[in-house]
C-alpha cells in the first residue's frame, strides 16, 4: 500500500474528485497542504489578496458551470473566520464549495494555541459538515464524505479542518484504489407527477416557476421542453433566471417585489395554478402571501424534503431531484400530447401584457440615470454574456431591465447578498469560463468593499468587463430609510483632495482600478455608455486583465419595488408609453 502524508492524500482526492482549480491564501498552518498541492500538480492555484475573496471565487467558479465544485483555501484562525460569509453564501443558494482550512496541533487545541479556534463550530451552522480531522488515518474517508454530501440532496458548501501535525502524518493511501461515493438525489415517482399533472389540466391559466434548483440540476432543457409540450409559461426566479430565454414566447416575466418586470407580477396575478420546481418561495419572489396565494392551487417539487411547507402549504409537495421530477413530467405530457389542454390564448395574454407593461430606459440625462446604462448593456452585450451581481439598486435594476438567455448566465448572490460579493465572484467566473463574455453589475459599495481583488485579476490574467454604476450611495439603504423618514449614514460623498474634478463622488476608482493593475473608463455622458463598453470588451482581450467602466450617475435614483405585496409595486420613475422609451425591450411596447 502506498504511504504518503495525509495533506498528500486530500490534494490525490481533490484531484480524483475532479477539482482542477483552487482559490487560498496560504499561511503556517496549510502550509503543509499547499506543499503536497504544489508536489502533486494537476490542480491550478489562484493566490487571493483576502480569505473571503477566494471563498467567493470558490462561489462563482461552481455557479458558472455544472458539476464545477469550487474550492477554497485558508490557513487557521481568522482565514476560516473569513471564509464564513462565503460558506453562508454558498449554503443559502445551495451552491457546493469546499473550504480547507489549517489548524493548530491536535494536542494544542484546547490550549488557547496562536490562531486556534474551533472554526467547525463557528461553521456548522451555515455548511451541510463542518469537520476538525483528528485522525490522520481519518482524512481520506472525510474528503469523500465530503463530496459525497455536497453533490447530494440538496447541493452545499463542506468546511474541512486539518491540523498541522495531521496533514503532516503519514498514512496508506492508495490513489488507485479510491472512487467517489454515489450520489444519492430524491427522484419523483410517476404516481406523484401523475396527481400534479392532474391538478394542471383542470386549471385554466397555469404557470410553472423555475427556480435555481432547476439551474442547479442542470434540467433547464427538460424544463423548456416540458414548458412547450403543455404550452404553459414560465416564470423564472431571480435564481433561476435563463432557464427559459427572454425571448422565448413561454418566458412570462419576473415575479416579485423588486427583481421583477412589471408584466411578470401582473401575469402571476392572473394565473389560478402554479407549478413551483427548485425553488425556495422566497420573500422578495412572494411579497405577502396572502395576496401570493389567493385564488391558486400550487403543487411544489424540491430537492430538499424540508423545504416544502417551509413557507405555506402546497396542495401537493413533491420531494425530487429537479432533473429527476422532471424527466417524469416531460415523459407523461408526450404520452398526452392528445389530450392536454390548449394554453394557446392564456400564453398569447402573458406575451401581450409584455408587449403593454414595460419600464422607461431611455433617458438622456446628465448625470445619467441607471436605467440607461442598462439600456446600453443590453445593446452591447449579448445572449453569450455572463452577468456577476450581488446586492443593491444595481442588482435589481439590473434585473428588472437586463436580458439574460442561457442557464448559468445570471449569476447572482441571492440569498444572502453580501456586499463585496461581485468582484472575486466573476474572477471565479472568468476562470471556469476563460473564453467567455463576463460583466459584472455593482454600485460603488458593493465595488469598494473587496476591490482589492482586482489584483487578482491582473496577476492571474483573469479578463471581464466590470460595470461600475456610482452614486456615490448606499441607494438601496437609502430607499429603504425613506419609511424612516431619514436619510442617515448612507451618504459616501466627499471631495478627494486629489481628484478635484469628481466634485462630490469621493473615491477616484480609476485611480485605485489602475494602480492595481487593471484598466478603467469613467463615463459621464449617455452617448459614451456605448462605445465604452465596446472599448472595454477590447481592452480585456487585449490585455487580460478586468477592464471597469464607471458610470456617473445621478445622486438619487429611486428603483421601482414595493414594500410588503406583489400588487402594490411604487413605480416613481416615468413609464414607458412610446417604443423609443424602451428601445432594447424584449418586445417592442404596444400601446
Amino acid at each position: 500500500m502506498p504511504r504518503m502524508t495525509a495533506a498528500r492524500a486530500a490534494v490525490e482526492i481533490l484531484r480524483l474528485e475532479g477539482v482542477e482549480v483552487a482559490f487560498g491564501v496560504p499561511g503556517a498552518a496549510i502550509n503543509p497542504f499547499y506543499a503536497a498541492l504544489k508536489a502533486s500538480g494537476g490542480i491550478r492555484h489562484t493566490l487571493a489578496r483576502h480569505v473571503e475573496g477566494a471563498s467567493h471565487m470558490a462561489e462563482g467558479y461552481t455557479r458558472a458551470k455544472a458539476g464545477n465544485i469550487g474550492v477554497c483555501i485558508g490557513t487557521s484562525g481568522p482565514a476560516g473566520t473569513d471564509m464564513i460569509t462565503g460558506l453562508y453564501s454558498a449554503t443559502a443558494d445551495s451552491i457546493p464549495i469546499l473550504c480547507i482550512t489549517g489548524q493548530a496541533p491536535v494536542a494544542r487545541l484546547h490550549k488557547e494555541d496562536f490562531q486556534a479556534v474551533d472554526i467547525a463550530s463557528i461553521a456548522r451552522p451555515v455548511t451541510k459538515a463542518a469537520t476538525t480531522v483528528l485522525e490522520a488515518a481519518q482524512v481520506p474517508g472525510v474528503f469523500q464524505q465530503a463530496f459525497h454530501l455536497m453533490r447530494s440532496g440538496r447541493p452545499g458548501p463542506v468546511l474541512i479542518d486539518l491540523p498541522i501535525d495531521v496533514q503532516l502524518t503519514e498514512i496508506d493511501f492508495d490513489p488507485e484504489a479510491y472512487q467517489p461515493l454515489p450520489v444519492h438525489k430524491p427522484a419523483a415517482n410517476r404516481v406523484q407527477i401523475e396527481k400534479a399533472l392532474a391538478l394542471l389540466q383542470a386549471s385554466e391559466r397555469p404557470l410553472i416557476v423555475a427556480g435555481g434548483g432547476v439551474i442547479n440540476a442542470d434540467a433547464s432543457e427538460l424544463l423548456l421542453e416540458f414548458a412547450e409540450l403543455t404550452g404553459v409559461p414560465v416564470v423564472p426566479t431571480l435564481m433561476g433566471w435563463g432557464v427559459v430565454p427572454d425571448d422565448h414566447p413561454l418566458n412570462a416575466g419576473m415575479v416579485g417585489l423588486q427583481t421583477s418586470h412589471r408584466y411578470g407580477n401582473e401575469n402571476f396575478l392572473a394565473s389560478d395554478f402554479v407549478l413551483g420546481i427548485g425553488n425556495r418561495w422566497a420573500n422578495r419572489h412572494t411579497g405577502g402571501l396572502d395576496v401570493y396565494t389567493a385564488g391558486r392551487t400550487f403543487v411544489h417539487v424540491d430537492v430538499e424534503p424540508t423545504q416544502i411547507g417551509r413557507i405555506f402549504a402546497p396542495d401537493l409537495g413533491i420531494a425530487s431531484d429537479a432533473k429527476a421530477a422532471l424527466e417524469l413530467f416531460v415523459q407523461i405530457a408526450e404520452e398526452r400530447r392528445g389530450t392536454l389542454k390548449d394554453r394557446s390564448t392564456w400564453a398569447a395574454s402573458t406575451q401581450e401584457r409584455k408587449a403593454r407593461l414595460q419600464r422607461r430606459t431611455h433617458f438622456d440625462d446628465v448625470p445619467l440615470k441607471p436605467q440607461r446604462v442598462y439600456e446600453e448593456m443590453n445593446r452591447a452585450f449579448g445572449p453569450e454574456t455572463r452577468y456577476v451581481t450581488t446586492i443593491g439598486l444595481s442588482q435589481i435594476a439590473g434585473s428588472q431591465m437586463l436580458h439574460v438567455y442561457r442557464p448559468r448566465h445570471w449569476i447572482n448572490c441571492g440569498q444572502a447578498g453580501p456586499l463585496g460579493w461581485t468582484i472575486p465572484a466573476a474572477l471565479g467566473v472568468a476562470t471556469a469560463d476563460p473564453q467567455g463574455q463576463v460583466v459584472a453589475l455593482s454600485g460603488d459599495y458593493d465595488f469598494q468593499f473587496m476591490i482589492e481583488e482586482l489584483a487578482v485579476g491582473a496577476q492571474h490574467r483573469i479578463p471581464y468587463v466590470h460595470v461600475l454604476v456610482n452614486n456615490s450611495y448606499l441607494g438601496l439603504i437609502r430607499q429603504a430609510q425613506r419609511n424612516f423618514d431619514i436619510d442617515f449614514q448612507v451618504n459616501l460623498e466627499f471631495e478627494n483632495l486629489n481628484s478635484p474634478e469628481l466634485g462630490v463622488y469621493g473615491v477616484d476608482h480609476v485611480k485605485v482600478v489602475e494602480g492595481l493593475g487593471c484598466k478603467a473608463i469613467r463615463v459621464t455622458e449617455p452617448d459614451q455608455l456605448l462605445p465604452a463598453f465596446e472599448g472595454a470588451k477590447k481592452l480585456a482581450a487585449e490585455f487580460r486583465v478586468p477592464v471597469v467602466v464607471e458610470a456617473i450617475l445621478e445622486r438619487v435614483t429611486n428603483i421601482s419595488m414595493a414594500a410588503a405585496d406583489i400588487d402594490k409595486v411604487n413605480e416613481f420613475e416615468e413609464l414607458a408609453t412610446l417604443p423609443e422609451h424602451a428601445p432594447t425591450a424584449i418586445r417592442p411596447l404596444a400601446p
